[in-house]
Parts: C-alpha cells; sequence; structure tokens
C-alpha cells in the first residue's frame, strides 16, 4: 500500500478544511514547497495535491505551487481542483502533475470524464469518488446523489477507469478513523480497481488496517500535521 501525504492549496498556503467547509479551515504552513520536500527526505514518493481555490474558481489557481514543487522534487503528482475541461487538465500536466484527479465532474460530466480516459489513459487520469453514507457527494459535498458508491465506481471501471480515490467526506480533517467497512466491502465487490482511501486516517493503527484489507493507497492529511501520524511511524510503507 502507497502512503500519499496530501497537501491542500489555499492563496498559495498548506491548508485542511474539516469535511470540506472553507468555513473551518485551518492554516499549517505557508511554504507547501517546504513541505512536499520534507515529505521527500522521509522517503515519500506520490503527492496528493489538491487547488481548493481552483475548486471554488472552477478552473486551477495555484498551476504555479504545483510547478515549483515538481520542479524542486521527484515527487509523482496528482493533481486536483477546478479541473473542468481539457485545457486545464493540459495546463497541469504541463506544470509537472504526472496525473489529475476528476472531482465533481466525474459525476456532473461522465462522458467528459469517460473522453479524457481514453485522450490521457488510466494511468493519468484518476477517478474521486466522494460519498457520504456510502452515496456520492456533489457540489462541494453539499449534497449528496441517488447514485450509491459501488455504481459508480462499476460504471467507471467499465468505461476504462483503473484507480480511484474513495473520500469519506464525513470523516474528512476530523480524525475519527477511515470507513474501514466500506472499503472492505468494495474490495470484494470491485476487486479490479485500484482503491486509495482517504478521509479519517488517524492513526498508525488504521493504516495498518487498510493495508491489511487490500487498499493500494492511503490518503493522509491532518494525521501528519496534528502529529497523531509520524513520518518515522510511516516508515514500512515508504
Amino acid at each position: 500500500m502507497e502512503i500519499i501525504p496530501a497537501i491542500d492549496l489555499i492563496n498559495g498556503q498548506c491548508v485542511r478544511l474539516t469535511e470540506g467547509d472553507f468555513a473551518q479551515q485551518t492554516t499549517y504552513d505557508n511554504d507547501p514547497l517546504a513541505v512536499a520536500q520534507r515529505f521527500e527526505q522521509h522517503g515519500v514518493r506520490r503527492l496528493h495535491l489538491v487547488d481548493l481555490d481552483g475548486a471554488r474558481a472552477k478552473q486551477p489557481v495555484n498551476l504555479p505551487v504545483l510547478e515549483r514543487i515538481a520542479r524542486h522534487t521527484r515527487l509523482t503528482i496528482d493533481f486536483g481542483g477546478g479541473l473542468q475541461s481539457e485545457q486545464a487538465l493540459r495546463q497541469a500536466f504541463d506544470a509537472g502533475a504526472h496525473q489529475i484527479t476528476a472531482g465533481s465532474i466525474a459525476v456532473r460530466e461522465p462522458e467528459t470524464v469517460r473522453g479524457w480516459l481514453q485522450t490521457f489513459g488510466a494511468d493519468r487520469v484518476i477517478v474521486g469518488a466522494d460519498f457520504r453514507d456510502n452515496r456520492i457527494a456533489i457540489n462541494a459535498w453539499a449534497e449528496q446523489s441517488e447514485r450509491t458508491l459501488q455504481e459508480f465506481l462499476m460504471d467507471y471501471l467499465e468505461a476504462g477507469a483503473t484507480t480511484f480515490i474513495c473520500t469519506d467526506v464525513s470523516k474528512d480533517g476530523k480524525l475519527q478513523g477511515p470507513a474501514l467497512d466500506t472499503y472492505q466491502h468494495l474490495r470484494q465487490q470491485a476487486p479490479a480497481a485500484r482503491l486509495v482511501a482517504s478521509g479519517g486516517v488517524t492513526t498508525i493503527a488504521d493504516v495498518e488496517a487498510l493495508a491489511a484489507s487490500g487498499m493500494h493507497g492511503a490518503i493522509i492529511g491532518k494525521a501528519i500535521y496534528e502529529g497523531t501520524i509520524t513520518l518515522a511511524q510511516l516508515q514500512p510503507w515508504l
């Protein structure tokens, strides 16, 4: 299982939100590059970089930060936030992203994302599956769609997607543990999918449980910044 630290960006700074709520924002560092370099120095190989300004603007805003991190580290970066067009994807790739994450647009415009999968390949386009109570969350996590998480994944697997970031929005940023039962069920329902757990990872025991359940990756954000998981503890997975 790969450990993937997260850096969320607002105004070029490293922040974390609780349940995706911009009113519940904590700023941890004003230099995301320094944070990324610290991750790399501890053996981290992948980075989940989210442009929260871009998500609100519906177009990438923090591409210069992406470019700095890509230029000054060797991290494999997946980038998301505000990616609404093929042009935006190309901008992200040109700035140094190895992969992009298609978030809300994967729910709203599945044909668009299917086209991206055909154009850029499943190794470069990750599908974001944000969920609450086993249903896909939409509109910046404020609403739930009628689609179940399993239906959503199976549809995109048929469309050629291979990798999914599955975020339990009810747990994101709350340090209350991951949705382990949901992930275990998904592993059984969709064994061909590469599943990355996101939301709620709080302790090293959570990491061990996710690895034991067969998850392909785990995104960790607030737990690292708050110190409930240290980079030293993550060494066995780096």
